[in-house]
């Protein structure tokens, strides 16, 4: 049976090139593939804000870490190992995710840096940085995929870099409603696009652009949430949409829920 192990993904997802998995030798030792891929699974294991996961061709668990537990609110690494994330996370978020997996393993082709919301078991939401790569034997042929996601957590104040942009984050959050004018905050700030672009990459581990997304989404979520009388057309004009359409697809694309089944859920879960 082919092997699922090949070379780890980096724990810590940072734009640059894409990342390349070196294949195994034709012929592996016995029982090389299995140790070593246990092997990852306790290094990540050490890793509490890092998800690892490895699946087969089938996009079934085959090795995770204890990060994924209890992002699932699970007990232990057997109540998810043989399913599919479609049978573990609610609704159209597991279809979603299932059909990343599938596109992954179909075309060969990894997902890099994916910013997307995850609703965890704990009613609590968090965004996070999501890789998924193919797995190849020695032949170059598909045997499984692999895959890391990261929680974004606060930025580290105490870096000189940060006294350079925090300000232009704050006045980009706080004017979330607003046109984005990228050009305009990096001149007010001396800086090229290109500059601008890295710090913040740097500081925050996104671009502004995807800060931008984040804020309006995370403001969107509250209003869903704490207005349950609110449509959501007004919603998108008050998170800066001027087509409710639009922001729709686009909360759909990062959270893998429509606005009104995101209501739902969190409605569900605040009953149980």
């Amino acid at each position: 049976m082919p092997s699922l192990y090949q070379s780890p993904p980096p724990a810590h997802p940072v734009p640059g090139p894409p990342l390349r998995l070196a294949p195994l030798p034709a012929e592996p030792l016995p029982g090389l593939a299995l140790c070593n891929l246990a092997l990852v699974e306790q290094l990540f294991d050490q890793v509490p804000d890092v998800v690892f996961f490895a699946k087969d061709l089938q996009a079934r668990y085959v090795a995770l870490n204890h990060s994924l537990v209890r992002r699932c609110g699970l007990r232990s690494k057997e109540a998810l190992l043989g399913r599919t994330a479609a049978q573990l996370f609610p609704g159209a978020m597991g279809e979603v995710f299932l059909a990343q997996d599938r596109a992954v393993l179909k075309s060969g082709k990894p997902m890099h840096r994916y910013l997307e919301l995850h609703v965890y078991a704990s009613r609590e939401a968090g965004w996070c940085l999501t890789q998924k790569l193919p797995l190849r034997d020695g032949a170059g042929q598909i045997v499984g995929m692999a895959g890391i996601s990261r929680d974004l957590g606060l930025p580290d104040r105490n870096n000189p870099v940060y006294q350079q942009i925090g300000h232009l984050a704050e006045e980009l959050r706080r004017n979330y409603a607003e046109p984005l004018q990228l050009t305009e905050l990096a001149r007010a700030a001396g800086l090229s696009l290109d500059r601008l672009e890295r710090l913040f990459q740097r500081i925050f581990e996104i671009t502004p652009r995807e800060m931008l997304l984040q804020t309006r989404l995370d403001a969107a979520r509250a209003l869903l949430e704490n207005e349950p009388l609110m449509s959501v057309a007004a919603i998108a004009a008050e998170c800066g949409y001027s087509d409710h359409s639009a922001f729709t697809r686009q909360f759909r694309a990062t959270t893998s829920l429509t606005p009104s089944q995101y209501r739902a859920v969190v409605a569900q879960r605040a009953a149980a």
